[in-house]
C-alpha cells in the first residue's frame, strides 16, 4: 500500500527539486539522472500495488481516486509551471550560459518525454486498474490481520503500551477537560456555550483568510516574533535558517494547513514551513499562530535542526524522522511555549491554541474510533463538528489523513503529555535549581527518542542536577 492521497512515491518525487542541492553543474546532472530513473521507480511501485491487490491489502477506494487525480495533475502541469523544472528558473551565478542552455534543454526534454508520461501511466493504472478494487470500509480493521496491524501501529506511533481502548477513553476525558477551558473564552466574548461560539467562528468571514498571501504573511510574522524569544527558552539554538514558502499546488487540495520540510544537515538548504494557500477563504485564522510555532520554532525546525547538528551521534539518530511520539509531541508542546513567551494576546488566537489542543484530543477519539471501533468517515466528521470550530476543508482533510495513516495521529498528544509530565517532575524535584532552558536542552540533546528512553534520560538528568 505505497500510495495514498497524503503520501507516497507520486508526491515525494514531485517534491524532489525542493530536497536536493543545485549549487553547480554536477548537481544539475545528478538531478537529470534521477529524472530518467523516475519511470523505473513508478513501475516498481505499480508492482508492489499489484501485489497488494492480489493479497487484498488495499487502501480505501475513495482515497485512491484522489491519488489518481494527483498523479494526473503532475503529468498535465505545463513545463513552465512544473515542480520538476523549478531548478531551471533560478540557476546559480557560477553556471555559465552554455551550460545553462544545455541543462535546460536536457531537463525539459526529460520532464516532457520521460517523467510526465510515466506519471500519466501511473495515474491511468491507479484510476482504471487499482482504485476500483480499493476497500470500502475506511478502518484498517477491514484488512487481513487488520486488528494486529493497528495494534502494531499504535505501539510504533506512541512508543507506549496503551491499547486502542485506553487511548479512546483518554481522548474522551481530554475533550471534556479542554472544553471547560474553551468555555471561559466563549463566555468572555458574550456567548453562553461552545456550540454557539463555534458556529459564530465558522460563519464570520473576518475570522477566515482572504488570500494565500495573508496566510504567508501571518506565518512569517509569527516565525519572526518567536525567534526573538528563543534565547529565553533554550541554551542551544539551531544554526540552520527557516523559510516560509507556499505549499506545492499538486498536493495542497488534500493536505494540512501547513507542514514542515527538514533543511539540509550542513545548513546549505533552510528548513521550510510550507503554507497551504488552497481555498484560503475556507481556512480559519485562529490557529495559524499555534501551527506556526508547531511547524517552525520552537517546534519542528528547532528540534530537527538541533538533532542534525549533534555530530557526536550516529547519523541514523541525527536524521531520523520516524519517532513521531517524540517529534510531534515536542512540536505540540512547543505550541504552549508560545503562551509562556507572552504570545496569543488576542482571545481568538488563544482560543485557536485551545482548538489545537482539542484537535489533538479529538484525534485520540476518531483515530481509534475508525480503526478499532469500526466508525464510519461521517462519524469522524460529526465528532469534529461537535467539539471544534474547525472549517470543513480542514476537517475532511484531517479525517482522510487518519484513515490513510493509522495511528500517527495518536502520537502528538502522547508525546506532549510525557514532556509535560517530565517537566512537572523536574520542577518538583529540583525546586529552585530547576532551569527551563536547561530542561529544554536536555530533552533535545540526544535527538529523537522513544518516550520510555526519554523518561530514563530525563530521570538521570534530574539526579545529576540534584
Amino acid at each position: 500500500m505505497p500510495a495514498t492521497q497524503f503520501g507516497g512515491i507520486h508526491l515525494q518525487y514531485a517534491s524532489l527539486s525542493s530536497d536536493v542541492p543545485f549549487h553547480n553543474v554536477k548537481d544539475y546532472e545528478n538531478y537529470l539522472a534521477r529524472l530518467h530513473q523516475i519511470p523505473r521507480v513508478l513501475d516498481q511501485t505499480v508492482g508492489h500495488m499489484r501485489d497488494g491487490l492480489h493479497d487484498n491489502r488495499m487502501p480505501p477506494k475513495y482515497l485512491l481516486e484522489k491519488v489518481a487525480a494527483q498523479a494526473q495533475q503532475v503529468a498535465d502541469t505545463p513545463l513552465d509551471k512544473s515542480s520538476f523544472t523549478e531548478p531551471l528558473r533560478k540557476f546559480p551565478d557560477s553556471i555559465s550560459q552554455p551550460d545553462r542552455a544545455r541543462l535546460q534543454a536536457a531537463i525539459e526534454e526529460a520532464v516532457k518525454n520521460t517523467v510526465a508520461p510515466a506519471y500519466a501511466r501511473f495515474a491511468k493504472f491507479v484510476r482504471e486498474d487499482y482504485a476500483p478494487h480499493g476497500r470500502v470500509d475506511p478502518g484498517v480493521w477491514a484488512l487481513p490481520d487488520g486488528e494486529a496491524r493497528y495494534r502494531f501501529a499504535v505501539r510504533h506511533q506512541t512508543t507506549t503500551d496503551f491499547s486502542a481502548d485506553q487511548i479512546h477513553e483518554m481522548g474522551l476525558k481530554s475533550v471534556a477537560q479542554i472544553e471547560q477551558e474553551m468555555l471561559k473564552i466563549a463566555t468572555s466574548q458574550g456567548f453562553n456555550d461552545l456550540k454557539s461560539f463555534n458556529a459564530h467562528i465558522r460563519q464570520d468571514p473576518a475570522l477566515h483568510a482572504k488570500s494565500g498571501q495573508q496566510l504567508l504573511d501571518l506565518y512569517t510574522k509569527y516565525r519572526d516574533q518567536m525567534y526573538t524569544k528563543l534565547p529565553e527558552l533554550f541554551g542551544r539554538l539551531p544554526k540552520n535558517k527557516l523559510d516560509v514558502v507556499p505549499m506545492e499546488e499538486f498536493r495542497s487540495a488534500d493536505s494540512v494547513p501547513a507542514d514542515y520540510s527538514v533543511g539540509a544537515g550542513d545548513g546549505s538548504r533552510p528548513g521550510r514551513i510550507n503554507v497551504n494557500e488552497y481555498a484560503p477563504e475556507k481556512r480559519l485564522l485562529l490557529n495559524v499562530e499555534a501551527i506556526a510555532y508547531h511547524e517552525g520554532v520552537p517546534g519542528h525546525h528547532l528540534q530537527f535542526s538541533i538533532a542534525q547538528e549533534l555530530t557526536d551521534l550516529p547519523p541514523f539518530r541525527r536524521f531520523t524522522l520516524d519517532v513521531n511520539a517524540y517529534t510531534e509531541g515536542w512540536a505540540f508542546y512547543a505550541e504552549r511555549l508560545g503562551k509562556e513567551a507572552g504570545f496569543y494576546q488576542d482571545p481568538y488566537s488563544e482560543y485557536g491554541r485551545l482548538q489545537n489542543e482539542m484537535w489533538r484530543a479529538v484525534r485520540w477519539v476518531v483515530d481509534t474510533g475508525v480503526h478499532s471501533k469500526h466508525w464510519t468517515r461521517q462519524q469522524m466528521i460529526d465528532f469534529f463538528h461537535e467539539h471544534t470550530a474547525m472549517d470543513d476543508q480542514n476537517i475532511e482533510t484531517e479525517v482522510d489523513r487518519y484513515i490513510a495513516w493509522p495511528g500517527q495521529a495518536l502520537s502528538y498528544k502522547m508525546g506532549q503529555m510525557k514532556i509535560l509530565e517530565l517537566r512537572a517532575r523536574a520542577q518538583k524535584e529540583l525546586g529552585p535549581k530547576f532551569d527551563l532552558r536547561a530542561f529544554h536542552d536536555a530533552v533535545l540533546d540526544q535527538g529523537p527518542l522513544p518516550l520510555d528512553v526519554l523518561e530514563t534520560k530525563i530521570t538521570e538528568w534530574i539526579q545529576e542536577r540534584k
